[in-house]
């Protein structure tokens, strides 16, 4: 629900902060006072038009913001992460909530910036957060069901569990039927160029699976190339070190060398080592490096002693195999590795290239049940709504009657259609007839804005349980009505308020005594300036006394205001 609205020199409203709080919220004032522009600031976090001329008289620009508590899972708060924007979360009562900020500046010149959760956003980004939060319903601007989307979905929500676990499957069947088609339809089309492709990738793929290549190959070759090219240098460094470290094989080579001489050293060292504890650990050290240095001069020898001999020979058939990979990594890949990965893809491509006449016949054979299966599940799904829709009508009927509409009907068609979409083989659309014999009209032709809006109001009672959205605001739902029609209007409108929370503007005192809260706006003696204020409980009886009578000081007035109070509660 909205905790708070503030809006900042927008029309006639300087800076006025709005607290509201759950269930019914009225907000009444004079004419002109700028009620309207509190529905006009939640236009603008709605992502409507951004109107300069809205922008109060001599100020730089118009703000309007909200906060807004809602549970943590709710669709407006992926979209505010999703846009960068963060969210504050709270735990109430164990269970997760979230706080949105959302706010739309609009300048005196007609430009517009918004924000949604202390981030700058696009509008459109604005709207569809504002859109999950708020539905309006005003004199010229009904937002939410006229669409054949929002009444699609209405419906079905409205319908519940049959139709959704219906629709899901016929969903599922769909997308599976739609891969069959296309890959038909490609198999026919372009069948000269498939074939070409095809060849191309065959001869490709021979090329590739010629050679045989294997993963990391050529890094190996590569390395094993180096060493044979350098195999004199390698042998001969390998002789010399073993030479240095425990002598050469020659007769004539003097024995001289570093094993013998850290042997020399270690004797020297041990006979004398009991004398002194510091001079043994030092014999110890040196009995190490006698023992390392005798470790490494047969790993040399071993080393030296097991290059190959055939290295010419090993190194011919090395180039050769390094030849035939980069053969290959100059066509279709800088490594083997590529190179094999691109064969991967390309013989997942050829077999989609390539429909031999049994997978063709067998492809058509499942299209053919899959098309007879989204008929059964079209047709069900055709039934069902119409026994919702039907349903559904009754109920709205019946609301619309106690709303001063009582011949009014409200159809809600569904027709079978000729082609599959995602949402079944049908066509919804909530049309309304103003008496008997009237032709059914869809909504929003040929009804005022205050029908409209009791219209929206009958339909948002009824749908409130199975698809609430958070906040509902209505622009003088009650408009050309009153007495006990305005009575009921306000009781609709009570209802509602159990599942939601409601806003509405209005000049009728009978809607206004339904209250949760009664928020009320006036203005200066100038009608320059005007201010905000939620009122306690003697002050809307000195309100609703001013709705009833015109003046707040009639005694008379005061009493059918708490009559109407009492009324209201019982």
């Amino acid at each position: 629900m909205i905790e708070e609205i503030h809006i900042h020199d927008l029309g006639v409203i300087t800076d006025a902060v709005l607290p509201l709080g759950p269930g019914l919220s009225i907000l009444s004032g004079e004419t002109g006072a700028g009620k309207t522009m509190v529905v006009t600031a939640l236009g603008m976090l709605l992502g409507n038009r951004a109107d300069a001329g809205a922008v109060r008289s001599g100020s730089a620009r118009a703000l309007a913001e909200a906060t807004v508590r809602v549970p943590a899972e709710h669709a407006a708060v992926a979209l505010v992460e999703e846009s960068g924007g963060t969210v504050d979360r709270e735990d109430v009562a164990g269970h997760e909530e979230a706080l949105i900020l959302v706010s739309r500046t609009v300048s005196a010149e007609g430009r517009s910036r918004a924000h949604v959760g202390g981030r700058s956003a696009p509008v459109g980004t604005l709207g569809a957060v504002g859109e999950a939060l708020v539905a309006v319903h005003g004199q010229s601007d009904q937002l939410r069901l006229k669409s054949a989307t929002a009444q699609r979905r209405a419906l079905d929500d409205y319908a519940g569990r049959p139709v959704a676990a219906e629709l899901a499957a016929f969903r599922e069947k769909l997308t599976r039927y739609r891969s069959v088609v296309a890959t038909l339809r490609a198999a026919k089309e372009n069948a000269r160029e498939r074939a070409l492709q095809a060849q191309s990738l065959s001869t490709a793929l021979a090329e590739i699976d010629a050679v045989e290549p294997v993963p990391g190959e050529d890094a190996q070759l590569d390395a094993e190339s180096e060493k044979l090219t350098n195999l004199e240098s390698l042998r001969g460094a390998a002789t010399t070190a073993h030479a240095a470290l425990s002598g050469s094989d020659a007769d004539d080579a003097p024995d001289l060398n570093a094993v013998a001489l850290l042997s020399q050293a270690q004797q020297a060292l041990e006979l004398e080592s009991d004398a002194d504890p510091e001079l043994a650990a030092l014999a110890a050290r040196v009995r190490e490096l006698t023992v390392v240095a005798a470790d490494v001069a047969a790993d040399l020898s071993g080393y030296a002693g097991g290059l190959d001999e055939d290295g010419p020979a090993r190194l011919a058939e090395v180039e050769a195999r390094r030849g035939a990979l980069r053969r290959l990594t100059k066509k279709y890949g800088a490594t083997i590795d590529e190179v094999l990965s691109w064969a991967d893809e390309a013989r997942t491509r050829l077999d989609e290239l390539v429909v031999d006449p049994q997978r063709e016949d067998e492809l058509r054979a499942e299209g053919e049940a899959l098309h007879a299966a989204l008929e059964k599940h079209a047709a069900t799904l055709l039934e069902l709504r119409r026994a919702a829709a039907e349903k559904l009508a009754a109920a709205v009927s019946a609301e619309l009657s106690a709303l001063a509409m009582p011949n009014a009907t409200l159809v809600v068609a569904v027709e079978p259609a000729e082609r599959f979409t995602d949402d079944g083989r049908d066509t919804i659309e909530f049309m309304l007839a103003p008496h008997a014999k009237a032709t059914p009209r869809p909504l929003g032709r040929g009804a005022s804005g205050g029908e409209l809006s009791r219209i929206m109001l009958a339909l948002e009672v009824v749908l409130s349980e199975v698809d609430p959205v958070p906040t509902f605001v209505f622009d003088e739902i009650d408009s050309g009505v009153g007495g006990k029609a305005a009575v009921e209007i306000g009781r609709r409108l009570k209802m509602l308020a159990k599942n939601v929370q409601v806003l509405v503007v209005t000049h009728l005192p009978q809607v206004a005594a339904f209250a949760d809260h009664h928020i009320l706006v006036t203005k200066s003696s100038d009608s320059s300036v005007s201010d905000v204020k939620v009122l306690t409980d003697e002050e809307r009886v000195v309100e609703l006394a001013r709705m009833l009578a015109g003046h707040e000081d009639s005694s008379a007035a005061r009493e059918h205001a708490r009559e109407l109070l009492r009324d209201a509660v019982a």
